[in-house]
């Protein structure tokens, strides 16, 4: 996991292209003149999600992925993403292979997204997203998915 603000984008550049290119994207685009929906980077290895939604007042079951990472990017409002190691991911409560989201129990330990700041998300790495530090309030977020 990474857990930055975008001003310091270009030091994860030797990660990954896929990674690179998803920072290189929220950092030159302008975000807060997008419409919701996909955007596309690389095709499907790198795409972006812009969504509004509202946010949860908790987020029980981590997820995680095997074939994506994520990089979470607040646009508008406040939002948590709880953040843990694999191990320490409980049962899997749901799993959607096709879909690349494996959902489980599992404690997390919560971060603020905004301010500038992101959030890479491993493949393999837990994550409970959409958080709301009050409870369910409006929200708006760039998802940028990586192939890797």
């Amino acid at each position: 996991m990474i857990y930055d603000t975008l001003n310091h984008w270009k030091q994860y550049e030797y990660i990954h292209p896929g990674v690179t290119a998803g920072l290189a994207w929220l950092a030159n685009t302008e975000l807060s003149a997008l419409a919701d929906g996909r955007y596309e980077v690389d095709g499907d290895n790198v795409f972006v999600n812009v969504m509004s939604y509202t946010t949860l007042a908790d987020n029980p079951t981590p997820e995680r992925h095997e074939k994506f990472a994520d990089i979470f990017y607040l646009l508008e409002g406040e939002e948590l993403v709880g953040v843990c190691p694999r191990e320490q991911l409980g049962d899997v409560v749901k799993a959607d292979p096709a879909g690349d989201v494996w959902l489980h129990q599992g404690e997390t330990v919560k971060l603020p997204l905004g301010k500038g700041r992101f959030a890479v998300l491993f493949p393999g790495d837990g994550h409970a997203p959409s958080i709301g530090p009050n409870g369910p309030a409006p929200a708006r977020k760039c998802v940028v998915k990586v192939r890797l």
